[in-house]
């Protein structure tokens, strides 16, 4: 009997037992081999490093080069306006008018000044000559005609003050009525009749006419580029076939804090009939051309959060994430600055399906 135990097979753990059939298993697929991965097909196509001219467009505004804030000059209720926010206005147009009841009083007094000099000089004058005839005969002393002169030139002097008194309340009657003095558009209105206002209260704002400008708001990011010109062309949006060519005039030295744009603005050349003040534009520029790689929205993949491409690898067909410098995006396309060289072939469609090393059959082409 213990012989025949010492014979008996030794049951084995399941651990053991696992790793036997896990063996066959290995043993066996090596035995029948698996047939090698197929290559991912995707579309490729061949870098051509070129000058490319990046273009800009842009929606403003047409503005007048001045724009002025009209007032009166005296204070006083408004008892009539006579323009409209849109209208045309001639130079001497009246726009509005002040009550001018205080204005003639003020006048009136004034004159009456005037008229109150006059006969006082003619008085003094009179006196001034009486002592002057007297003097010469020794009927009067030195110091009567000295002060009779005395008095004459005063009067004088009042008379010279009484008249200017006189041409500021004319000035002042005048300014009831307020002008524009120069033609233009009214663009803002700023009080009603019936409404009192201080002297320099803005009560219109007129767009002069004369030049014209377009006006941007560019983004900061675009000023960084060299233009290639400094012109540009604009055209209407309710109507592109109305079109002109306006030059930089003036770029704004401070960025918006509320959008992060820069105000600039172009002077309009010879600008067409239909491009009227408050009209909205496009304008389109162009940047100064520098060399880049102009591939397809497809191509663009990321490396840690890095702008990459698919590279492939023309000794083995493998690819490798290529860590690229975009230089700019545009419609359907992207602007590669650095990081590919002419002649290196880019996976431009089925990147996504990708992973590096991988063995892909490719058709390459050249970059459009």
């Amino acid at each position: 009997m213990a012989g025949l135990r010492a014979m008996s097979p030794r049951r084995l753990g399941p651990g053991p037992a696992l790793a036997l059939i896990l063996a066959g298993a290995v043993g066996g697929c090596r035995d029948e081999g698996l047939p090698p991965r197929a290559a991912t097909e995707v579309g490729a196509e061949a870098v051509r490093v070129r000058p490319v001219a990046t273009d800009i467009v842009l929606t403003g505004d047409v503005m007048a080069r001045v724009t002025s804030e009209l007032s009166f000059r005296v204070g006083g209720r408004v008892v009539e306006r006579r323009a409209e926010v849109g209208d045309r206005v001639a130079a001497d147009q009246v726009l509005a008018t002040l009550d001018p009841r205080e204005q003639r009083a003020n006048l009136e007094a004034a004159a009456a000044g005037v008229q109150a000099a006059e006969a006082q000089l003619s008085q003094a004058a009179s006196t001034n000559e009486r002592q002057k005839t007297l003097i010469r005969q020794g009927y009067t002393t030195r110091r009567e005609a000295d002060a009779a002169e005395e008095a004459f030139r005063a009067a004088q002097g009042a008379l010279d003050v009484a008249r200017a008194a006189l041409g500021t309340a004319q000035d002042q009657l005048g300014q009831t009525e307020l002008k524009p003095g120069t033609a233009g558009i009214i663009t803002a209105r700023n009080v009603e009749a019936g409404q009192v206002v201080q002297a320099a209260q803005s009560v219109f704002t007129l767009a002069q006419d004369g030049p014209r400008d377009a006006v941007f708001s560019v983004y900061e990011s675009l000023l960084a580029g060299e233009p290639g010109d400094d012109t540009i062309r604009i055209a209407l949006v309710s109507d592109p076939s109305v079109t002109a060519t306006a030059r930089i005039r003036e770029v704004s030295p401070t960025v918006d804090p509320a959008n992060g744009t820069v105000r600039v603005k172009f002077e309009i050349l010879d600008p067409p009939a239909r491009m009227t003040l408050g009209s909205s534009v496009v304008g389109t520029g162009r940047l100064q051309a520098k060399p880049a790689a102009v591939l397809p929205w497809s191509a663009l993949s990321s490396a840690g959060g890095r702008p990459a491409v698919w590279v492939v690898d023309p000794a083995d067909g493998t690819v490798a994430l290529r860590p690229v410098t975009v230089a700019g995006y545009e419609v359907g396309r992207l602007l590669v600055r650095d990081g590919l060289a002419d002649g290196q072939v880019v996976v431009t469609r089925g990147g996504q399906l990708l992973h590096p090393g991988e063995r892909v059959n490719v058709a390459t082409g050249r970059a459009p």
